[in-house]
């Protein structure tokens, strides 16, 4: 409901045109024995938390990058990668993000328009008993008094909610709210992060 509620003020014209997006997702995690730092699992950065910024700038621009920019931060210990940080062009738009399994745990995401922003609080390990706020900044006298419109989404538990939508598809016989073609196409991305990021490592 979150995620919803962020695109239809994006096609409401609330905050101008969409330019860019800034994602930070990162938390500390230094076991050797979690699947996330077994490099032949797919652990890692990138693959377990990046993903999810990727996919939120396809998702709002509804269309794939045209360009990919990243460098990485490999740990030796595990081959995995610690931190990655990442440019996609979108054909003169851009995401900007940064994931990380060695750092503070963080998440941030802001929308950036041409005439304003929203601020998503907890974008993605959100409670299901706990209602989730956006802050939609808009006009006022920024930066210094900009005007801020809280905007509360009632608590939900996302994967529920996720699982009654794709359920209610398959009864009723529609296309799946998500299709599989948008995991491959996020994948698609995450190789080009990859390749990008190994041709810059010393």
């Amino acid at each position: 409901p979150m995620w919803r509620r962020v695109v239809g003020l994006v096609d409401e014209g609330r905050i101008g045109e969409l330019r860019a997006i800034q994602t930070v997702f990162a938390y500390r995690n230094e076991d050797p024995t979690d699947i996330r730092n077994d490099a032949s699992m797919g652990g890692g950065a990138l693959f377990d938390i990046g993903c999810y910024a990727i996919d939120l700038a396809r998702m709002l621009f509804a269309s794939e990058p045209t360009g990919v920019l990243a460098v990485a931060r490999g740990d030796d210990r595990f081959g995995t990668d610690a931190m990655t940080s990442v440019v996609l062009d979108f054909g003169g738009c851009h995401t900007t993000f940064v994931c990380s399994t060695q750092l503070e745990p963080a998440q941030r995401v802001e929308v950036l328009g041409t005439t304003g922003r929203i601020v998503i609080e907890i974008p993605f390990n959100i409670p299901p008993h706990l209602p989730t706020y956006l802050q939609l900044v808009s006009g006022g006298d920024p930066p210094v008094n900009p005007h801020v419109e809280r905007i509360e989404v009632a608590a939900a538990d996302p994967y529920t909610v996720q699982a009654d939508a794709f359920s209610a598809a398959v009864r009723r016989g529609d296309p799946v709210p998500i299709p599989p073609a948008n995991a491959v196409a996020n994948l698609e991305v995450i190789e080009a992060i990859v390749a990008s990021a190994a041709s810059r490592r010393a």
